[in-house]
């Protein structure tokens, strides 16, 4: 009996996988660079046109933009290691992330000085994702690239959101924060940016290199003093000196440039419910902007599927029928306590499973939308109703593994990690719970 039970269990957890993968899939889809960009292209310019970028789908979107361009076309874009396409014009540069590396400053660095060489007839195209404020890494004057490196660190491991982070980048970097724009005016300047933030904030994606900067260096010190991070020294001096703020809205060097989303967390969330809702399952979009600890999160999202298994979650006054789907994108976050392997979407769901406690007919993925959960070969993983017991039936215990941060082993034990590779996208966290039908027949296969 035992043996046929785990058999049948086994064929639902492949159904449900197989659902669940649809669903990111499609979403993967609807942000692919590829099918964005060649709705963007600028016209040409009686000078030059080069291409710069930064981000895990830049050297995707190069590409892109290439095959699209008839005219002549230069440039340089930055991506992370691994997330390389081919170019024929646009030189690709691979470099670390998160935590910035000499390569990605050498980089950062021709990439401004190309911007600074450019005039009023010459046109610069940057193409910005998630992961661009890693890799396009250009300490202030007075700081060097390992001040950056000890102070991202430290961030990473805080807690502190992508805004907060990306606050104190701008006031350490001589190109961020609307300092590429500044450097290539008076040409004209079009961002052509894929969102991996909450809000879809231009001065948030990839620290918002080509748009005003709202925030100031008081700010940036405030956010170091929220995590009680305090060296290195060089960081801490040149935020208190507060010398040469970023520029601002309404500033004339912003005067001949222009910003244009072309794929965006909301997008992807809609391409996934349009699936779902194909095959008769009710898609239920949360929000495209989640943002905090990823266990608070979790044990959200596991509070409304048990509201919906259990006959009781309406909107307006209809009662939502299962089966549905629980969809939500942002970007959550994790203090780091353990020395565990595991990025926040493994966390994210390690929480969900423990809140559950094994509640039938709940099952959920989590996974970035770049490929790369943190910093491991997996986008992310699923959680079924039986993950604790088979996790228990191996000597596994999920409070241990919540303790480590150890998401990525305890889902890798399981064989329930999602391994898509690099992407070459990036709109952000994607999850996606699935809340069943009682009966199997009930419940219809995505794909």
């Amino acid at each position: 009996m035992t043996e046929r039970n785990a058999g049948v269990m086994t064929r639902d957890r492949s159904a449900v996988r197989e659902t669940l993968r649809a669903l990111f899939d499609a979403a993967l889809a609807a942000a692919d660079p590829v099918r964005a960009i060649a709705g963007h292209l600028p016209r040409p310019v009686a000078g030059r046109t080069v291409v710069v970028g930064a981000g895990k789908a830049s050297a995707a979107m190069a590409c892109a933009f290439e095959k699209a361009w008839s005219g002549p076309l230069e440039g340089l874009v930055i991506t992370r290691y691994g997330h390389a396409a081919p170019c024929r014009n646009i030189e690709i540069v691979e470099a670390a992330h998160p935590v910035p590396d000499p390569a990605g400053e050498a980089a950062a660095r021709r990439i401004l000085d190309l911007a600074s060489g450019l005039g009023r007839e010459d046109q610069l195209v940057c193409l910005f994702s998630g992961g661009g404020s890693a890799l396009l890494t250009l300490p202030a004057p007075g700081l060097t690239l390992a001040d950056k490196q000890a102070v991202t660190r430290e961030l990473l491991r805080s807690g502190a959101t992508i805004g907060e982070i990306n606050t104190v980048r701008k006031h350490l970097s001589a190109i961020k924060g609307g300092r590429l724009a500044a450097a290539a005016a008076p040409a004209r300047v079009l961002t052509l940016a894929i969102s991996d933030v909450p809000g879809d904030d231009p001065a948030v994606i990839a620290s918002g290199p080509t748009v005003p900067d709202p925030t100031s260096f008081a700010d940036a010190r405030a956010v170091l003093a929220k995590y009680r991070i305090t060296e290195p020294p060089a960081v801490m001096a040149h935020l208190a000196a507060a010398e040469e703020e970023t520029p601002k809205p309404g500033d004339p060097v912003f005067g001949r440039a222009r910003f244009e989303l072309i794929a965006s967390p909301q997008q992807a969330l809609a391409a996934a419910a349009g699936i779902a809702h194909a095959t008769g399952i009710t898609p239920i979009i949360l929000s495209d902007r989640i943002e905090g600890e990823a266990r608070d999160v979790a044990a959200v999202h596991a509070a409304i599927a048990l509201q919906l298994r259990a006959g009781h979650f309406r909107v307006g006054e209809d009662i939502v029928a299962r089966p549905a789907v629980l969809l939500s994108g942002g970007e959550t976050t994790v203090t780091v306590r353990g020395n565990g392997r595991g990025g926040r979407n493994s966390e994210f769901l390690l929480a969900l499973a423990k809140t559950l406690g094994g509640a039938p007919e709940i099952a959920g993925l989590a996974c970035d939308t770049d490929g790369i959960d943190g910093t491991e070969d997996n986008a992310g993983a699923i959680v079924y109703p039986d993950t604790i017991e088979r996790a228990a039936a191996q000597g596994i215990a999920i409070d241990e593994k919540l303790a480590q941060n150890d998401g990525y082993g305890f889902f890798a034990a399981l064989g329930d990690l999602v391994v898509t590779g690099p992407t070459l996208t990036n709109v952000n966290d994607f999850r996606a719970i699935l809340i069943l039908d009682n009966s199997p027949a009930a419940n219809p296969r995505v794909g």
